[in-house]
């Protein structure tokens, strides 16, 4: 990689994250959710106006829009983020109390999701057009049409309230908090929603991909040569497309990011997707600026890897950028 290079690619990641800091910064201000609510809770309703005045003054949104975005961003550029209006600490205590949950939920989502998406998309490939094929197809692609909030409420219903063999809420139960047992039952319901979620949409790649490799040229000379198919499978055309497959997984990040926001939302699981749900709802700015850059920075960064595993694996993507053409 050249200095020219990478030069450019910080240029577009600073340039993203300023337009983003600015968009969310202002969509938020310009929110009708009152955000002295959050702060003083109830006793907003018996504040006069002259309060509310000194109120604002003191939380600093007296000011217009751009002078409150250039304090905030100054402070930021200190590392200090301000304070949590709905929970009166600071922000970054806030989120560092949720962060692990979300964590262990997305982390286990992600690296199940493309485990299990590989083996059922090699599968497909392995029997196509026979019987486990069009079966495991069919699934697929009904279980990929349900909506997340939908399977969540189902298995909740099923499996919670009529079963009452899983936990419907939470990360762990009230004083259980280092039980390992206990946080693994209630991380079954909502990683069973974003592993299906995702699971055929990515399989389904594989299953293509696979079959396009079967059918190259160099696979008809191995298959000239007597190679069993199992052997050309999975010894040449799965290792054909592994390059190709950790590019689509940096670049799908934040795909299964926001399914896990939706799944915490539904289940309560006290994680960052449930935090941001809570941060908007109660207008509570400094800590909804703050998670909303550090998602927009995962999801810049992972498009920004994508981009650069593309061009590693096919020169020809690169080239016809810096050519100006569009590589066909």
């Amino acid at each position: 990689m050249t200095i020219q290079y990478l030069f450019k690619k910080a240029l577009l990641f600073i340039g993203s994250v300023l337009l983003l800091s600015l968009l969310v910064f202002t969509i938020s201000r310009l929110a009708p959710s009152d955000p002295l609510q959050s702060y003083y809770g109830e006793q907003v309703e018996k504040m006069t106006v002259e309060e509310k005045a000194r109120a604002r003054e003191r939380l600093g949104l007296d000011a217009s829009i751009p002078v409150q975005y250039l304090r905030w961003a100054g402070s930021a550029l200190r590392g200090d983020f301000g304070l949590s209006y709905k929970y009166k600490q600071p922000v970054t205590a806030v989120i560092s109390q949720r962060m692990g949950n979300t964590l262990i939920l997305g982390g286990l989502g992600f690296v199940l999701t493309f485990v299990l998406a590989l083996g059922l998309g090699t599968l497909c490939a392995w029997f196509e057009d026979r019987w486990p094929d069009r079966l495991i197809c069919r699934v697929g692609t009904f279980s990929s049409c349900i909506p997340e909030f939908w399977l969540s409420l189902v298995l909740i219903l099923v499996f919670s309230v009529t079963l009452r063999w899983l936990p419907t809420s939470g990360a762990y139960s009230i004083g259980k908090a280092g039980d390992l047992e206990d946080r693994a039952a209630h991380l079954v319901l909502p990683l069973t929603v974003v592993v299906l979620s995702h699971l055929w949409y990515y399989a389904y790649m594989v299953r293509n991909k696979l079959l396009e490799e079967v059918r190259s040229d160099y696979v008809l000379l191995l298959r000239a040569k007597g190679l069993p198919r199992g052997r050309i499978l999975l010894g040449h055309c799965l290792r054909s497309i592994l390059p190709s497959y950790l590019g689509l997984m940096a670049i799908s990040v934040p795909h299964i990011l926001g399914g896990t926001y939706i799944v915490e939302t539904v289940f309560s699981y006290p994680g960052i997707g449930r935090l941001s749900y809570e941060s908007a709802r109660y207008a509570d700015y400094n800590l909804l600026m703050v998670l909303c850059m550090m998602t927009g920075i995962l999801v810049i960064l992972c498009s920004i890897l994508g981009q650069v595993l593309s061009e590693k694996i096919d020169p020809r993507i690169r080239a016809a950028q810096d050519t100006g053409e569009v590589a066909l």
